[in-house]
């Protein structure tokens, strides 16, 4: 694999550290900074928000730049963004500082794919694709607990000085080994995407999309607050515990992909969901217990992003059907429905703590999935009626 690959790896890591670590530093962040909660959770909110803008909209606007100058534009953005929020003299600066890094997330991924197969023969296209996102399961797994860990031992602005650190460093690995000229397809144009969306079908899985994965997000907003208030660990302990969730996740992400396969993304995501709101329903009575509330994380890890393989994979299937003119817009705009769920995921857990507590958002995000789990099941019978198969390739074969 070429050497610029491994910048455009770091990258992915860089920004998927950036995007969650504001998960362990909430309460650490709203001390400082002398905001409630609920305030440092729209830190989440707005942060996704911007990658569900940036990622259709300025990928669009951008697509006649070399995707060079674009790359080094984008982490360069990302990099002056996270220096911004180690320098923040307030509030509003932080936010400033958290949509200017989501604007540049959206953009990245949108043309990461095609930027990783460009650099390497057609035969390792989807090795290089893997390597490429490998950046962001990583960043779950080290660079979040070790954030994590700065941001209690040495305050919040190091960790962002430290990952503006990692946005330098992939500039400059960009800039050295990135090569000019790198062939890309022109991204759809925002027609393109509007007819997309103009898709009853597809509307459906973006539906089931932002809102079962953000059900999850509305404790895991303020997952640290409940780990400190409610189980009553230290706060150095946080990291921990999100290390903990963070190889879960790994783990996770691999099953429910194995699973997809074997039972066909519908029946994959009933089983997923289920059990995602029923780990979010034992979490309401099980953070009290020290032991209880770490194996229950645990549990939630392995089943929060278990059911992004099956939605993605749902998404191409059902463009494939509808809209197959525009297939890659459409797995796109599954992407920005992911944040778009994050985003009012962080923002309705807001409100949640804020008017009934912080214990009222594991119950709440469990019945937010159940509804996704509905749609899920809604989905499946109107595959049923128009003849599609809904069972995977391995247990078709083994009927």
């Amino acid at each position: 694999m070429p050497i610029a690959l491994l910048a455009l790896t770091l990258s992915a890591f860089a920004i998927g550290t950036t995007e969650f670590v504001i998960v362990g530093l909430i309460p650490t962040i709203a001390a400082d900074l002398g905001v409630d909660l609920p305030s440092a959770g729209l830190l989440v909110s707005l942060y996704a928000l911007g990658v569900a803008i940036g990622a259709p909209l300025l990928t669009a606007l951008s697509g006649r730049m070399p995707r060079k100058t674009l790359v080094l534009a984008l982490m360069s953005l990302f990099t002056a963004g996270n220096l911004l929020a180690w320098q923040a003299p307030g509030y509003g600066a932080l936010v400033a500082a958290r949509i200017l890094t989501g604007l540049a997330h959206g953009v990245f991924f949108s043309i990461g794919s095609t930027l990783a197969t460009a650099l390497v023969p057609k035969d390792k296209a989807a090795s290089a694709i893997a390597l490429m996102f490998t950046g962001l399961t990583v960043a779950l797994v080290t660079g979040v607990p070790l954030g994590t860990f700065v941001g209690q031992h040495f305050g919040w602005r190091a960790t962002f000085l430290a990952v503006a650190a990692l946005g330098l460093i992939a500039v400059v690995g960009s800039a050295l080994f990135l090569p000019r000229g790198l062939a890309h397809r022109p991204p759809a144009s925002l027609a393109q995407q509007a007819r997309v969306l103009a898709e009853p079908r597809l509307l459906l899985v973006y539906a089931k999309t932002a809102i079962g994965y953000g059900g999850s997000f509305i404790p895991f907003t303020f997952l640290a607050p409940i780990l400190t208030e409610v189980s009553g660990f230290e706060p150095g302990a946080v990291g921990w515990v999100m290390l903990v969730y963070g190889v879960s996740v790994a783990v996770g992400n691999l099953w429910g992909g194995r699973l997809a396969d074997r039972l066909g993304p519908v029946l994959a995501l009933r089983w997923i969901f289920a059990l995602l709101a029923a780990v979010l329903l034992l979490f309401q009575f099980a953070a009290p217990h020290k032991a209880l509330a770490v194996v229950t994380v645990l549990l939630w890890g392995a089943v929060a992003f278990g059911n992004v393989p099956g939605l993605q994979v749902y998404v191409v299937k059902q463009a494939e059907r509808f809209a197959p003119q525009a297939v890659d817009v459409a797995s796109g705009l599954n992407i920005a429905a992911f944040n778009l769920g994050i985003a009012m995921a962080a923002w309705a857990g807001g409100l949640i703590v804020s008017r009934l507590g912080l214990m009222h958002t594991p119950w709440i995000g469990a019945v937010v999935v159940l509804v996704s789990l509905a749609l899920t099941h809604w989905s499946g019978r109107l595959d049923r009626r128009a003849g599609i198969a809904s069972q995977g390739p391995q247990a078709a074969a083994a009927h």
